[in-house]
């Protein structure tokens, strides 16, 4: 968490401990109004290859372009009440040659709907980035751990067993088809374009008249040389359904991300003790309880994925009620869920990546977990034997429940698990099994399948997509 703020008045949690420093800056207003700067130029730029401005006006823009007044921006927009016309007046009160070029023939959103797309083009590319070692973490897990027999539950109540491997598996197959989908995401970004009001390009079209030339050539170079795609229709905006989509992406990945830190949370639990989050040798659980050693690297994941998961509800909002060619009912909210979004994913992928990379696996745990309920769990093995040597399968299964039902009311009792006993007592099973054989597949330690298989060729596809 970063520290150097100022504690006298609200601050969001983003600001400071959540997030890295370098997404906070992507999305600081600082960055947003140099990219607006960096836009106009790109503009005066192209207008000056069609002999509308001169070269000195441009290398003038260009001069001052890192001058950033946000104070007095600021002040000229609590006088006009327009954040992007103040920002012109502020940059052109630095340009005497320049200033009175910026923004001929655009409108804001041409400005600011195309610096917010390279913004979240820069924040998919750091998502990548912190997403990429995770990834890499969770195959070395699989791979590590890919034989490792655990118990398997279904409804929280013992099942049949699996493999740590295969289990840390199934979080892969989610996380690398998330990576696969934020790459298209990001690389399916578009702006607006330099469009102008309402998207026709006439005002761009004006400045150009009596020189033969369309007013696409002024969008398609301005975008050109901001090494951004445009969106060939848009309105007064780009089409905000493009939110929605990043944002739906972003909570897809916080859906699988919240099921993960979940299942670890239960992991952890006394009841299962098989795996555990890292923990700090200087950590405190509880105010109250020393002893405690909370899941709390995993509750923050949840916390933060369930604060993603609504975000794509506003930008549905935005894009289904952004009447005809705009209205600005979207502005206010853009400024915080964009932004958020990011730090917000950012932040959970990170704290992901440090509890899969120093996983604590209780492998004593484990072993106890298969030794009291593993019988049940190979009860299948000797149903599938019984069958296979003539038994009828509805009979046996009822003799299999009701033996069940009895030892696990001895499992209540404090006593052993007795249900290798009970079916290598069966009258009615012995008359296809001898007992030796009933035991024998009473181990449920070998009946993985070919789940270490898989395991592990899952980690070779992650490993190969990275």
């Amino acid at each position: 968490m970063d520290v150097d703020i100022q504690m006298e008045d609200y601050a969001s949690p983003f600001s400071s401990r959540y997030g890295s420093v370098a997404m906070r800056r992507i999305f600081s207003e600082k960055n947003r109004r140099l990219l607006w700067r960096r836009i106009w130029i790109a503009l005066a730029e192209a207008q000056r290859g069609f002999g509308l401005v001169t070269a000195e006006q441009v290398e003038d823009l260009r001069l001052h372009a890192p001058d950033v007044t946000l104070e007095r921006s600021l002040e000229i927009e609590k006088e006009i009440g327009h954040d992007v016309m103040a920002e012109v007046r502020a940059f052109a009160e630095l340009c005497p040659v320049g200033g009175g070029i910026i923004h001929w023939g655009a409108t804001s959103a041409d400005i600011t709907d195309n610096a917010d797309v390279l913004r979240m083009r820069d924040g998919m590319d750091l998502l990548l980035d912190g997403f990429r070692p995770l990834l890499q973490s969770l195959a070395a897990q699989i791979d590590r751990y890919s034989n490792l027999v655990v118990l398997g539950y279904t409804h929280l109540q013992p099942a049949e067993p699996t493999t740590l491997g295969y289990r840390l598996a199934l979080y892969g197959q989610d996380l690398i088809e998330h990576w696969e989908d934020l790459r298209r995401v990001r690389d399916g970004l578009r702006g607006k374009g330099m469009k102008g009001a309402v998207g026709t390009a006439a005002s761009y079209g004006e400045i150009l008249s009596g020189k033969n030339i369309s007013a696409d050539v002024i969008d398609s170079t301005v975008m050109e040389s901001l090494g951004l795609k445009a969106f060939p229709v848009a309105s007064q905006t780009y089409p905000r359904i493009q939110d929605y989509r990043l944002l739906a992406a972003l909570a897809g990945l916080a859906a699988s991300l919240h099921k993960f830190a979940f299942d670890l949370r239960i992991m952890q639990s006394a009841g299962f003790g098989e795996a555990r989050e890292p923990v700090g040798k200087r950590q405190v659980g509880s105010s109250a309880m020393p002893f405690k050693r909370n899941p709390v690297k995993a509750e923050n994941v949840c916390s933060l994925a369930r604060f993603v998961a609504v975000l794509p509800e506003v930008a549905w909002q935005n894009a289904a009620q952004n009447l005809l060619e705009r209205t600005i009912d979207d502005s206010a909210n853009r400024r915080s869920i964009l932004p958020e979004a990011f730090l917000a994913t950012e932040e959970m992928l990170r704290v992901m990546t440090g509890i899969v990379g120093g996983l604590d696996v209780d492998e004593a745990g484990i072993q106890a977990n298969l030794a009291r309920f593993g019988a049940f769990s190979a009860s299948e093995r000797v149903l599938m034997a019984l069958v296979a040597a003539g038994a009828d399968r509805q009979a046996m299964h009822e003799k299999i429940r009701e033996h069940s039902r009895k030892a696990w009311d001895a499992l209540r009792e404090g006593r052993p698990n007795p249900l290798a006993e009970f079916l290598a007592a069966d009258v009615d099973m012995l008359k296809h099994l001898q007992p030796a054989r009933i035991r024998e597949l009473m181990d449920a330690s070998v009946y993985v399948g070919t789940a270490p298989e898989r395991a592990r060729d899952l980690a070779q596809r992650i490993k190969a997509a990275l």
